[in-house]
């Protein structure tokens, strides 16, 4: 838990510096630093649930040889 912590606040240093840098506003670094990783925790749940979604259709087609059977004719005769 520390190293996910430091890290954590190593990334809003650094979130921080780079937009402080870049825009040189305190105000638009300060929204960007904590809006950004806000907007990544949100896009990584969806991420999460797609990823999910995908494994469990990998599983059942994996499970039934013969969806797999007949995926694998599809895709020749596609071909």
């Amino acid at each position: 838990m520390a190293k996910t912590l430091t890290f954590g606040i190593m990334h809003l240093g650094i979130a921080f510096s780079v937009t402080y840098a870049l825009t040189g506003s305190l105000a638009i670094s300060g929204a960007i630093t904590f809006i950004e990783p806000a907007v990544n925790t949100v896009a990584h749940y969806f991420f999460d649930k797609f990823w999910e979604h995908r494994e469990r259709q990998a599983k059942a087609l994996a499970s039934a040889p013969e969806a797999n059977a007949a995926a694998q004719y599809t895709a020749a005769a596609a071909a």
